[in-house]
């Protein structure tokens, strides 16, 4: 939980690095351009892998841009207070970076062209990470134990809201031509075709000796040895690298190592009762 909140429109917020001002600017002035790109998941569901994936199709492969830059200044947090001055001076076509859920999103984006690629992941493996990313990152206190997090978890009193809303919100955009969804869970185990598909939404050609670039220098090794993308230059102001890493496993399945047998069911309970409307098969099912 973030050491301090607040609530605009019903969805929490830590104070540290968002306010209500920023929100509103977002959502109502924030002029969306036909050809920006958005990079959106919700917390925790591949947010820098796909950074890093996104970036390097932008470079044709070329890794020298993702070892040369900042993964957060590549691709701006639109709705973050320190990364919007960054998103609004960057020259198109922009790369950007938002965990807002759709309600909350800029308005220009309804009828403009830009592209979203969201990206989810299995509830539970979020559930998994956020508790150990929650140890470090000092926007959020402590997660105590599993379960009081679960709680969360499951109520929606989490920073950027319900995860049932956010991958429900989102997703009622499949079917529109500018919009792309694919999960944590097909990226790990296809990560090749998974890059052809990006570009195939992209509108952008690569030749199979730079998918293969971008697929080598997005592996999750090759990242956690680039600083421009392993987070080791966040400030200890915002983590503390003794009590946890940013890239910490990148794996499917590692609630098993977390969650009880009880806990994993009423995870699965509030699933079937939240998801079952959309129509969708995923990985995880």
């Amino acid at each position: 939980m973030a050491t301090q909140y607040f609530t605009y429109k019903g969805v929490l917020f830590p104070s540290q690095d968002y306010s209500p001002e920023t929100l509103d600017y977002i959502e109502n002035q924030f002029q969306v351009r036909d050809d920006d790109v958005f990079n959106i998941t919700y917390p925790k569901s591949g947010t820098n892998w796909m950074v890093e994936i996104l970036s390097l199709i932008r470079c044709d492969g070329d890794p020298s841009w993702v070892r040369s830059v900042l993964n957060w200044d590549r691709a701006p947090w639109i709705e973050s207070k320190q990364r919007l001055e960054v998103a609004l001076k960057y020259p198109s076509p922009r790369l950007l970076t938002s965990h807002l859920p759709l309600q909350l999103f800029p308005r220009s984006f309804q009828g403009s062209r830009a592209k979203v690629i969201y990206t989810l992941r299995s509830p539970k493996d979020v559930l998994t990470s956020l508790y150990h990313f929650s140890k470090a990152l000092r926007l959020y206190k402590d997660p105590g134990p599993v379960d009081a997090l679960l709680q969360h978890f499951l109520s929606g009193s989490l920073s950027f809201g319900s995860w049932f809303d956010h991958v429900a919100g989102w997703l009622g955009l499949q079917g529109q031509e500018n919009f792309f969804y694919i999960t944590y869970e097909e990226l790990q185990q296809d990560l090749r075709g998974s890059v052809g598909r990006i570009c195939h939404f992209l509108g952008k050609e690569l030749s199979e000796q730079q998918i293969s670039s971008v697929v080598e220098n997005a592996s999750f090794q090759t990242m956690r040895e680039n600083q421009m993308s392993n987070g080791s230059q966040l400030s200890d102001t915002i983590m503390d690298h003794q009590k946890g890493q940013f890239l910490r496993k990148g794996v499917c399945g590692d609630w098993k190592n977390l969650l009880s047998e009880e806990q994993s069911r009423r995870v699965d309970a509030m699933y079937r009762e939240r998801m079952q409307g959309l129509g969708i098969t995923f990985p995880w099912d």
